[in-house]
């Protein structure tokens, strides 16, 4: 969620004339159910070759959807945790004691620092961030997102993809490397989980995310 979004919300809110969750809401809403559905690829046959990859398989073919639509972020660390097996798999047990969205939105946004700060104080794991990755070293972690022993969490902008929407955080869930595809499972209800061709998801995260003034990336828990 984007930071001028966020204060919109504070003085919309502080007025009392539209709840966060509304203004919340009308951010997920931006892309259309028809936009969604064209701009990815979710061919039967291929959503069921994705599901059955090492590492998709983990999540038992099933997401918890974030709450809101502000804790992308979090709810991709608990889906992830639960994948792997952490006792921490619920947005709530991610974020105790983090000091980070209290208020039940993460008000501000999370970057993708904030994200591994997150995830980092509720594993033993090795947690890195990958940003500033050229489209190459992006196909070879994608290789390597079939792997059982690593997990990724890709930080990217919904508008290279569907035309409109912001930043986003979802779990990858690997790559079909014949088909040059990757598996995102999107927290997000609505769209749910999807294959899109690696050069465009690249394109997605390869942006600067101006709440922290950086590129989006990888994160990469191991």
């Amino acid at each position: 969620m984007k930071r001028s979004l966020a204060f919109g919300l504070i003085a919309v809110a502080g007025l009392g004339l539209l709840g966060g969750g509304a203004l919340l809401l009308v951010g997920q809403t931006a892309v259309s159910p028809d936009a969604i559905q064209s701009s990815v690829i979710r061919t039967p046959a291929l959503i069921d070759s994705a599901w059955k990859l090492p590492v998709a398989a983990t999540f038992n073919a099933g997401l918890d959807w974030q709450s809101n639509g502000s804790r992308c972020g979090p709810a991709s660390v608990a889906n992830t945790f639960r994948s792997i097996g952490e006792e921490e798999t619920s947005e709530a047990e991610v974020l105790e004691g983090t000091g980070k969205c209290w208020t039940g939105f993460c008000i501000i946004g999370l970057t993708l620092d904030e994200v591994a700060e997150v995830a980092q104080t509720k594993t033993r794991r090795k947690v890195s961030v990958l940003r500033d990755l050229s489209a190459e070293e992006f196909r070879e972690h994608m290789k390597r997102a079939n792997d059982p022993g690593r997990r990724y969490i890709i930080n990217f902008t919904r508008e290279k993809i569907f035309g409109a929407g912001s930043g986003h955080f979802s779990p990858i869930g690997g790559y079909l490397e014949a088909e040059d595809m990757v598996f995102v499972l999107d927290v997000n209800e609505r769209y749910k989980p999807w294959l899109v061709e690696r050069e465009r998801l690249f394109s997605a995260m390869d942006t600067i995310d101006s709440d922290g003034d950086k590129k989006r990336g990888l994160l990469l828990i191991e």
